[in-house]
């Protein structure tokens, strides 16, 4: 198994306003996106991989003369990996409303000449799909042979079955749920309020005052963090340690070995991520509900799609838990689906879709395996 090795963003514009679920339009738009192995003559192995809150289109290979560029799901896809690049061709995508070169608040708007900030439309989890889309006709690629995402990312996975049935053949949706449960959106709101009240946050227009709202991303991503691990892996790697061994006695201080890992993740978030799309992000996942327009019935949401899905979970995972992936599942046989389902026995919480699991991994090979059987390869 090796690398994609160093690979190069491209970039895509688009003049043809692109219609939001909000009423909105966001008009002359950029997607940066990567692509890894290539496009068979049928056009017919094509995965998309959708990313999830703080990752980008930079899913695998590095950077040439970058440092520490190692795409975020690096592990997964690349020749002879689960995702195989020998064998399929690999799309990552930056949505619309990110920080990471597609068109975000950051930008300027062509309406006023000015920068977006805080009045960059509001974007949902099927603005991003229906973008997504738009790309993947300009590279000529009417079906996709999968679509798979994490969390955020699963999120899209499962909004391309509804929104796009017939572009795909399989959904592949890890660590995800049909909606945040309200504890989730609490979370979400914790940490939007932490960055709307820094005082250098100026409404969102903290661009032509030179200054970012860091006070408030850290906190939103100690807080976000918190919630991405299990309690076990908690424990098992800081425990009670203290920083210095003995108490200092101190309230502003660190002194537990946690708060100082979680003020380091917080700094380094601040370092790299703009906080308009922190609060547009968690907005979209705030926001998707396939089954709120089918009056909660979520196997009715389900009944238009057509692909064949593979759901995964883990099991200290309780931001996004196995019951809400087996709530996906249930909606999937109720309409008679070719569904799979598979919950790992993980210590690692939330972040267990990102990290190295001989089980979880040899899962999403054996699906892989199975679609590239579908077209010879």
């Amino acid at each position: 198994m090796g690398s994609v090795g160093d690979v190069k963003p491209q970039v895509m514009p688009f003049t043809e306003p692109l219609p939001l679920r909000s009423g909105a339009r966001l008009s002359d738009y950029t997607l940066v996106y990567e692509t890894y192995g290539s496009l068979n003559a049928e056009r017919s192995n094509a995965v998309l991989v959708c990313h999830a809150l703080n990752a980008s289109h930079h899913v695998a290979g590095t950077y040439a003369g970058e440092a520490r560029s190692e795409g975020w799901w690096d592990n997964l896809v690349g020749p002879g990996k689960p995702l195989d690049t020998n064998r399929f061709f690999v799309i990552g995508i930056n949505n619309p409303g990110s920080c990471f070169g597609s068109t975000g608040p950051m930008h300027v708007d062509p309406a006023t000449g000015r920068i977006y900030g805080a009045d960059f439309p509001v974007v949902t989890v099927e603005d991003w799909v229906d973008a997504q889309a738009r790309l993947l006709d300009r590279l000529g690629i009417t079906q996709l042979a999968a679509v798979l995402g994490g969390s955020l990312g699963g999120m899209q996975a499962l909004s391309w079955s509804l929104r796009h049935p017939e572009r795909l053949r399989h959904c592949i949706a890890v660590a995800t749920a049909p909606n945040l449960s309200a504890q989730n959106i609490a979370f979400n709101e914790v940490a939007r309020r932490a960055i709307v009240t820094d005082p250098e946050f100026h409404g969102g227009h903290y661009y032509g005052y030179r200054v970012v709202p860091k006070r408030g991303l850290r906190v939103a991503r100690m807080i976000g963090h918190i919630t991405y691990l299990s309690d076990d892996a908690m424990e098992a790697k800081f425990g009670r340690g203290l920083k210095a061994g003995v108490p200092g006695y101190s309230t502003q201080d660190i002194e537990f070995e946690i708060e100082s890992y979680l003020r380091h993740q917080g700094d380094k978030f601040s370092e790299y991520f703009d906080a308009n799309t922190y609060l547009l992000i968690t907005r979209a996942l705030d926001y998707f509900d396939p089954a709120r327009e089918f009056g909660g019935d979520l196997s009715a949401a389900f009944a238009t799609a057509r692909c064949k899905f593979q759901l995964v979970s883990f099991t200290t995972d309780w931001r996004f838990s196995p019951e809400r992936s087996r709530e996906i599942v249930r909606a999937l046989l109720d309409n008679r689906f070719d569904v799979s389902y598979a919950e790992i026995d993980a210590p690692h919480g939330h972040d267990a879709f990102l990290l190295d699991d001989a089980r979880y991994h040899g899962v999403l090979r054996a699906r892989f395996d199975n679609i590239a059987r579908e077209f010879g390869a």
